[in-house]
């Protein structure tokens, strides 16, 4: 019933009948200035979220203790209320500046609120920010409109800024050291790398009331039938010398090997596009997205470090100390990509951020999509998907056929960020029928 409601407020504020804001538009001045062009440049939503997505793949770019998750989050409310202080169509993120003319260019406000953001989270990219935004306000007619623009997007950033200052990520926590006992989480061969963002589970979320909101039960104990079966699955297919694994699962295994928000940000700009969403449509849509990853990776390691259970490589080389029968050990085993990611198993991290990323596509776009993913990791390959469901789940199977989680793993990731996103997606961020009326 609840998603019914929420597509039929979509389809009273136009949302499934969208128009592009793409093509050539005539530009009015409003104080005699001379326009500085015919032609409308390309959305600053999507044009600020490769920005940022260019940034956190530069090496030493993102800070290794804050995940790149809350830095799009943070990027993508301020736009978003930025936009929405002008144009109100929906209901306001956290900033509601008074007195906000209607005629202020939300162009101006997005683009300067996306820079301001972007600065202050990566100062070492102020001057290619810099140039960024000049070349975006040139192409902005001169006047009041473009001023007042430029004020309230610096206003929302500011805002939002602060908003965040103080969310925990910050916290600088004593290392994690584990406990010695069967099925606890390991440092991982052969690098041994420490446990990361152990301080996340104490950030505030975006939008969720708590961090274990949607804590997942325990995983199945190292005697059960569902934990041998799991455990006998990843040994053969995750296995780096695998004979039992196919070609295309190794591909699959390869191809998301990479920072699985930078997919679902890519997906989504391919989804606006084709669909053609305007400015506010796509501030929308990417707040939504990416507040509901941020959430999401929250969540993951609030159950995490909960339950700190071990990685399969962990499992299987020490499976002698589990005292389940079935499980027989394997000293020398690695996973397919050699390296294991250095945080505990359960829930999948992977398997939750797609199934919140398609979980959020599908409630504002359908599931039915034909659109291709480039990777991060295999340069020059590309899958094809009919729905973003479909790429989910490939997502998340990855994950097992590169011997980095468990089957139950994934089912329980795969069921957090569905959850994650229905929740953000239904609470928050609600169309305004009346944009007049309805403050």
């Amino acid at each position: 019933m609840a998603k019914s409601l929420f597509r039929l407020v979509l389809l009273c504020v136009g949302l499934w009948n969208p128009v592009t804001t793409f093509a050539n538009a005539t530009v009015t001045n409003d104080d005699g200035h001379p326009a500085a062009s015919s032609t409308q440049p390309i959305n600053p939503v999507i044009e600020w979220n490769r920005t940022l997505l260019s940034i956190v793949r530069t090496p030493g770019a993102q800070s290794p203790t804050i995940h790149s998750t809350r830095n799009f989050a943070i990027l993508h409310t301020a736009i978003f209320d930025a936009i929405n202080n002008i144009d109100r169509t929906f209901k306001p993120y956290a900033v509601h500046l008074p007195h906000v003319s209607r005629r202020a260019s939300t162009q101006a406000a997005a683009d300067q609120a996306a820079h301001d953001v972007l600065v202050s989270l990566y100062p070492a990219f102020a001057a290619t920010l810099d140039s960024e935004i000049q070349q975006d306000l040139e192409q902005i007619p001169y006047g009041q409109n473009k001023v007042d623009g430029i004020e309230v997007g610096e206003a929302v950033a500011t805002a939002i800024l602060a908003l965040r200052s103080g969310d925990g990520s910050a916290v600088i926590l004593p290392p994690f050291v584990p406990t010695n006992q069967p099925g606890s989480y390991q440092l991982t061969p052969p690098n041994f790398a420490p446990a990361d963002f152990i301080q996340w589970p104490k950030v505030t979320p975006f939008a969720l009331a708590r961090a274990n909101e949607f804590r997942p039960g325990p995983p199945p104990g190292l005697e059960s039938e569902g934990y041998t079966r799991s455990f006998v699955e990843v040994k053969t297919l995750g296995f780096i010398n695998s004979s039992t694994r196919t070609p295309d699962q190794t591909q699959i295994g390869q191809f998301w090997n990479g920072n699985i928000q930078d997919f679902w940000n890519e997906i989504a700009q391919t989804a606006a596009l084709e669909h053609h969403l305007d400015l506010a449509q796509s501030a929308h849509l990417f707040a939504l997205l990416n507040i509901s990853l941020a959430d999401t990776v929250i969540a993951f390691f609030d159950a995490k470090y909960t339950y700190n259970l071990w990685r399969p490589v962990t499992a299987i080389q020490m499976a002698a100390i589990d005292d389940n029968p079935e499980t027989e050990p394997d000293p020398g085993w690695l996973p397919l990509s050699t390296k294991t990611a250095p945080d505990p198993s359960y829930p999948g991290a992977h398997s939750a951020i797609s199934a919140a990323g398609a979980e959020v596509l599908r409630l504002y776009l359908g599931d039915r999509m034909t659109f291709d993913v480039t990777s991060e990791s295999l340069a020059g390959v590309t899958r094809h998907f009919t729905s973003f469901s479909e790429a989910a789940d490939e997502a998340g199977l990855s994950r097992i056929y590169a011997g980095q989680h468990f089957r139950f793993d994934h089912l329980a990731g795969k069921r957090l960020g569905r959850q994650v996103a229905e929740s953000v997606v239904f609470t928050i961020l609600h169309p305004r029928l009346n944009p007049e009326l309805d403050e």
